[in-house]
């Protein structure tokens, strides 16, 4: 057959992706499937399912990494991988992550029946705990698959119930015996929605990141002092909350303050203790997210607000602990690779343009051993991680072509 005119199957595509989003679906049309929960888990088999329906061999890792091969002919090459992560955002989008999954899936069910069997291996993977915001940080298991992160350290992780993460792999039955270890991969594309506003913007269907920025999480601990609000004059007190808001006021002005457009700082997640309204906070805990394309920018930025923390935990009297809990290095994609999904776009009839990922994925750590690209379509008005997240069914089949044309080209490479 004529490969140039093969193309995904676009109605699959999005039945598949729908069934998906029933699964953890909110009122308001997004998804809260969390890492390792029940919904986490159904999603998981309905996956496998459809793995083994392909005759697909199926490894489960250590860390819960869902590895579907397809074989080559031959088996002795290093593989093509793709995929993405199942588990969502809390009231999150339908889209994050599972276009990847699905997208990838669809790849091999294309060339399925198509009776298409590549000269190397094709394998479809879904990352356990991608986005972090039950069990910190992000990214951990392709971190630890890698070779960057410690099993035994992901394994300990907790969630804000103390749950563990290890021990919520086992209770969901996805506690493999597969070593989670990297072995060589020929190329790695992982295929996701731009999670921002440019390619709406500049009117593109396709955008072919040069590579993702660097990304820095941290934890703030503040210890104040409890006591009833009546009676305790303003002046004297010792209140963690408030120090906490003129940390978190800091955070937001730390861009502008060092005059910086190449970096961006978040607080997305606070803790207050003992969280009643008529007593005095006396523990708060805060994250801060710091990315930028410039490493050494954003350790500079983080640096500046240690200077300002410090400043007014004392000022306050509120004792200080921040711990660094994550740094990822900005990661520059595989040249060659991001050239093959710009010239395949333009070949089967896409516009696309080249850009930056100013959100984190698994593809930063396969980067470090592999090469790797990342295809993006549009987000509709640049909405992520939230429940109005969108993408037209138009553009999931573009981008899952493209998926699918950069799949084989890479995957009959025999050298």
């Amino acid at each position: 057959m004529d490969m140039n005119s093969l193309r995904i199957n676009g109605k699959r595509l999005q039945s598949t992706l729908e069934e998906m989003a029933k699964i953890g679906g909110t009122p308001n049309g997004g998804v809260t499937r969390l890492a390792l929960s029940d919904e986490d888990k159904k999603a998981r088999d309905l996956f496998v399912s459809w793995l083994e329906e392909l005759d697909m061999e199926i490894t489960i890792d250590e860390m819960g990494n869902i590895f579907g091969k397809m074989p080559g002919k031959n088996n002795d090459l290093d593989p093509v991988m793709s995929g993405s992560h199942i588990d969502s955002q809390p009231k999150g989008g339908r889209f994050d992550g599972i276009l990847g999954v699905m997208g990838a899936l669809e790849v091999a069910r294309t060339l399925k029946e198509n009776n298409i069997q590549l000269e190397r291996p094709y394998i479809v993977v879904d990352w356990t705990n991608e986005e972090g915001s039950r069990f910190s940080p992000a990214m951990v298991s392709s971190g630890v698959w890698a070779g960057e992160l410690s099993l035994d350290w992901a394994y300990n992780r907790t969630d804000i119930n103390g749950k563990k993460q290890g021990e919520e792999l086992e209770r969901i039955g996805y506690k493999g015996s597969v070593p989670a270890k990297k072995h060589p991969v020929h190329a790695y594309y992982e295929y996701h929605i731009e999670q921002g506003p440019i390619l709406e913007r500049e009117d593109k269907t396709i955008g072919a990141p040069k590579g993702i920025v660097c990304l820095h999480w941290y934890d703030i601990y503040l210890e104040g002092e409890a006591n009833q609000v009546g009676p305790t004059p303003m002046v004297g007190r010792h209140d963690a909350l408030v120090a906490a808001s003129e940390m978190i006021t800091a955070v937001n002005k730390m861009p502008a303050k060092m005059g910086i457009d190449n970096l961006v700082a978040t607080v997305g997640e606070i803790q207050n203790q003992p969280n009643s309204r008529n007593i005095i906070p006396n523990g708060v805990h805060f994250t801060v997210d710091i990315r930028s394309w410039d490493d050494d920018l954003a350790i500079r930025g983080w640096e500046s607000l240690k200077k300002d923390f410090n400043e007014i935990a004392e000022r306050h009297g509120t004792p200080l602990r921040m711990e660094e809990t994550w740094r990822v290095e900005h990661a520059p994609f595989d040249d060659r690779l991001v050239k093959r999904v710009l010239e395949t776009a333009e070949e089967i009839g896409y516009s696309s343009h080249y850009m930056v990922s100013g959100a984190g994925h698994d593809a930063s750590y396969m980067n470090h051993f592999c090469p790797t690209a990342m295809i993006f379509v549009p987000s509709i008005n640049g909405r992520s991680h939230v429940e109005v997240e969108n993408t037209s069914w138009e553009d999931c089949a573009a981008g899952a072509n493209v998926l699918l044309h950069s799949v084989i080209k890479s995957a009959s490479e025999t050298e």
